[in-house]
């Protein structure tokens, strides 16, 4: 979604107002996604890719991956701050499997100056999770976004537990699902899922979690 949930324009407004402003190209980014109608509240909110940029430096994160990439924003966010600190030497391992929505990422990653740090693998994310820790690369990656099909959740959790380093840090998006979740008669499969995940981090002795209200809620998961 564009801003996070429940916030009033004015209020999105100030925020714009006193966070860092967006890269240019995160503004076309954010701009023309919204120009698609209804879809573009796939996107995540300003406020949410600057939380996220900040992490990536708090961390000082070197090995990224996303699962879900839509048109971009939100891997661009990431790839900008994470190229800013480590240059090529930093990686993005983006999951998706639209060629068309992806496309328009490409375009933005290319403008920006950090497609050559993101590789973008077009198939379920289940799949390349798997081929990752079969080539051994478990534990080497220092944090994960997730905001894809949310019936995937807890098995996307399971694997980039597995992926994460030490003090790594999940981050699953819309488990708030516009306060769906809050609603016992709501047994949406969507909606039944993010409970189950929200339920499995907190139940996790592996990691400590927090839910938050940034965007359409985003939970914390940091690896112990």
């Amino acid at each position: 979604m564009s801003s996070s949930f429940g916030l009033s324009p004015q209020v999105v407004a100030y925020l714009a107002s006193v966070n860092p402003p967006e890269h240019p190209v995160l503004a076309r980014c954010r701009a023309e996604t919204e120009a698609l109608g209804r879809i573009a509240r796939m996107q995540i909110s300003t406020e949410q890719g600057a939380v996220m940029q900040l992490l990536v430096r708090l961390l000082d994160v070197r090995r990224i991956v996303e699962i879900g990439v839509f048109t971009g924003y939100s891997s661009l966010a990431m790839a900008l701050a994470l190229k800013e600190r480590h240059g090529a030497a930093g990686r993005l391992l983006a999951c998706d499997v639209s060629e068309e929505w992806t496309a328009h990422a490409r375009r933005y990653w290319a403008e920006a100056g950090v497609a050559d740090i993101i590789d973008l693998q077009l198939r379920p994310a289940v799949e390349t999770l798997d081929a990752r820790l079969a080539a051994g690369e478990a534990g080497t990656y220092d944090l994960a976004f997730i905001d894809a099909d949310k019936t995937s959740y807890p098995a996307y959790f399971e694997r980039c537990v597995a992926l994460l380093r030490p003090g790594g840090l999940m981050l699953f998006d819309n488990v708030l699902w516009s306060g769906a979740v809050a609603d016992p008669a709501d047994q949406e499969p969507d909606t039944v899922a993010l409970r189950a995940v929200a339920r499995q981090a907190q139940a996790d002795p592996r990691v400590e979690a927090v839910m938050t209200g940034i965007g359409d809620g985003l939970l914390f998961c940091r690896k112990r």
